[in-house]
């Protein structure tokens, strides 16, 4: 029988960020085809790590309207697409372990005079870009700002602009912006889960969990988000789910940390003393300087006795 008394001295079930992502590769393929659905030829398409300024890709379709990029650090992805005489557009893919994430969009194309204020848009944003990846996060977010004056429909540049109010601790306002993007695009990925963890933090749990629900929903392999869903769930005292999303956090990322430290707490609970010792012993293998590694320490020596 478990100590519950001892058990509950140190067990603290708490928010914690996800470690680093494991060195396997994974593939994005597209295909981009104008209104009637013909293929785009020398389309210009860059690729953008949503976690990290330095993995960036910039690519052209071939004839058929397709692009590859290989060898791609699991997470998730703004993807860019532009072409003289057509709209700018953006999507948001999730890249799982070695696999392939494909999609498809068309291009609508524009009057020159609209074309002109979306380049100049666009123009706004990858300059907003350049100054967010040099961590000059004010000017970043006013040249997002002076971009969606010029295009006050583009999801891309709400979410961006979150990013940049996020990086000068400016919650409030990044949630707004966050919140934008998810109106304007309610399949973003990217969006979902910062509208999620922005309202997490705020200790805003019960909609948080909508958000991350939505966002395993659009993509059930991403590890992070099911994690993530996985707190929201514990937070708002519902064990059980909470355990199953962890289990398949870990199951999809099998060195995932804080996950395994999520999952023991939990399955302590449960009474099932082995598998609880199990994840915790995993996770201080994987983790041993983490901020919760004494808690587990001292979590394993009242299970083991």
């Amino acid at each position: 029988m478990i100590r519950k008394s001892a058990i509950a001295a140190v067990l603290s079930l708490a928010l914690a960020l996800p470690v680093a992502w494991a060195q396997t590769q994974g593939r994005i393929e597209g295909r981009v085809l104008d209104s009637e659905g013909r293929p785009l030829e020398k389309v210009a398409v860059g690729l953008v790590a949503m976690w990290t300024s330095s993995a960036h890709y910039e690519l052209t379709t071939d004839k058929n309207g397709k692009f590859r990029q290989i060898g791609l650090q699991p997470g998730d992805y703004q993807v860019r697409l532009k072409k003289d005489g057509f709209a700018p557009a953006s999507r948001d893919v999730h890249v799982s372990i070695d696999e392939t994430s494909a999609f498809e969009v068309r291009l609508k194309t524009v009057e020159a005079a609209l074309a002109k204020s979306l380049s100049q848009a666009d123009n706004l944003f990858l300059k907003g870009n350049k100054l967010y990846a040099d961590q000059n996060y004010p000017e970043a977010a006013a040249a997002y700002e002076d971009a969606i004056m010029l295009a006050p429909d583009a999801w891309g540049y709400y979410l961006n602009l979150g990013l940049a109010r996020k990086k000068m601790d400016r919650p409030d306002e990044a949630l707004a912006a966050f919140k934008k993007a998810v109106e304007l695009n309610p399949d973003s990925i990217s969006a979902n889960k910062e509208t999620g963890e922005a309202l997490a933090r705020s200790d805003h749990f019960p909609e948080a969990k909508a958000y991350y629900e939505k966002a395993v929903s659009l993509s059930p392999a991403d590890p992070e988000a099911r994690y993530n869903l996985g707190i929201c769930l514990s937070s708002t005292g519902e064990p059980e789910a909470a355990l199953a999303q962890f289990e398949k956090a870990v199951e999809l990322k099998p060195d995932f940390a804080d996950a395994l430290y999520q999952k023991g707490t939990l399955l302590i609970g449960q009474n099932k003393v082995p598998e609880a010792v199990a994840c915790l012993e995993k996770f201080l293998a994987l983790a041993p300087n983490h901020e919760k590694a004494e808690v587990a320490k001292q979590l394993l020596q009242v299970l083991k006795k």
